[in-house]
């Protein structure tokens, strides 16, 4: 689990494919100091497994299906990528919880920059849509935003000075492709009323930690 609190923009190094998985390595230096095989990463807010590292660069490995749901078969040597590690016990929980599974791609279809903020709209499907709330959380490629305002297949997103800085989100382009994760909370609330929609109850939510 991630909290979508960027630490560190690592630069990949090298992409070889074999037998349909892609080996990345990248490029990284803080992250690597308490790394051990078989973390999880989030990069770019997918969740990777380490397979291997050493001081400067750790490497991961995609599998088909993951591909399927990211842009990651687009990364190349040279790209940047938002890393973070798994969420430690002893710290404090800055951003909202992140499980680091892709829900689907959105685009980059507006930028705004103003003097403070850069405003940036991203399409959307409407089942995504459909778990946005205005003012609720979203990740966006790893990093913990809010939903600013909701249109009807999209939604903006604001970028305050620091997130450009920290983040790769600042070099998005018209037409970039975005890896989208909505908040669990509301997926689990969404699916015990489908699940059990003549059954819902006040006690039967508050059973559930709601």
């Amino acid at each position: 689990m991630f909290t979508g609190i960027v630490e560190e923009i690592g630069v990949v190094k090298s992409v070889q494919i074999r037998q349909s998985v892609r080996t990345i390595e990248i490029e990284a230096h803080k992250i690597t100091a308490d790394m051990h095989i078989g973390d999880s990463i989030s990069v770019n807010g997918a969740c990777l497994t380490v397979i291997d590292f050493n001081q400067t660069s750790f490497t991961v490995q995609v599998i088909k299906g993951t591909e399927n749901k990211t842009y990651l078969a687009d990364v190349k040597r040279q790209s940047e990528v938002n890393l973070e590690r798994a969420m430690g016990g002893n710290g404090r929980f800055g951003g909202h919880f992140v499980l680091g599974h892709v829900d689907e791609l959105g685009t980059v279809s507006k930028i705004n920059e103003t003097a403070n903020a850069k405003i940036i709209t991203i399409q959307c499907s409407q089942h995504i849509n459909n778990q946005l709330v205005k003012q609720g959380s979203i990740t966006v490629d790893g990093v913990s935003l809010t939903v600013f305002d909701k249109h009807d297949n999209s939604f903006d997103i604001h970028l305050i000075p620091e997130t450009r800085r920290s983040t790769i989100l600042s070099s998005k382009k018209l037409g970039d492709k975005v890896h989208l994760e909505t908040d669990v909370l509301f997926k689990y609330v969404e699916n015990i009323l489908n699940k059990d929609k003549d059954q819902l109850s006040v006690d039967k939510l508050r059973a559930f930690g709601f």
